[in-house]
């Protein structure tokens, strides 16, 4: 019975520390999904993308909501299209659209080019986007067997931590119970 408890355990704990390895962007920062932002210098703050990052909130929001795109309804939507769409502004040949509500979050999940429109006229002013995701970075290596202390590095990943411990938490919490119910 123990053997057919560890599984979803283990599952769970695997799927948590994806999802602390990806991080979430929301477009454009504060000022969203509008016109008259340039996208190619917040593309160049974030860089590099890589594969299973979404587009929206920050961390701070534990996965609550994947808002991507931040928009005014019936003013802007969100088109994916290829690179010649992109180049041109069109939406004719579109991969996506999302214009429903106000957001919409999106996942990046192949490496390779990303092309983001927005199709009503705003294009032109520069309301589009170009992302290039990455595969991502091998695992850091071990640390080192000797205490050497001034090789440490000397600032971590944070923001992933609270996420996974939180996750960690959960999950033995909810095996203790089962477990205590069981006995």
């Amino acid at each position: 019975m123990v053997r057919k408890l560890l599984l979803p355990f283990f599952l769970f704990l695997s799927l948590s520390s994806w999802l602390a390895s990806a991080d979430r962007f929301t477009v454009g920062d504060s000022q969203a999904w509008n016109p008259n932002v340039n996208y190619t210098a917040w593309v160049d703050k974030h860089k590099p993308f890589h594969v299973g990052d979404w587009l929206g909130p920050g961390r701070e929001e534990l996965m609550v909501e994947f808002a991507v795109f931040y928009y005014q309804p019936g003013m802007a939507d969100v088109v994916q299209v290829d690179e010649a769409g992109y180049n041109n502004c069109d939406a004719s040949s579109s991969i996506s659209n999302y214009s429903k509500g106000r957001s919409y979050a999106f996942q990046l999940n192949h490496t390779g080019d990303y092309y983001f429109i927005c199709s009503r006229g705003f294009c032109y002013g520069g309301m589009r986007l170009a992302i290039v995701s990455q595969p991502l970075p091998p695992p850091s290596p071990p640390p080192s067997s000797h205490n050497d202390l001034s090789a440490a590095p000397r600032s971590c990943h944070a923001p992933a931590f609270p996420l996974l411990a939180i996750a960690i938490a959960a999950t033995a919490a909810a095996l203790l119970a089962l477990l205590q119910s069981i006995a």
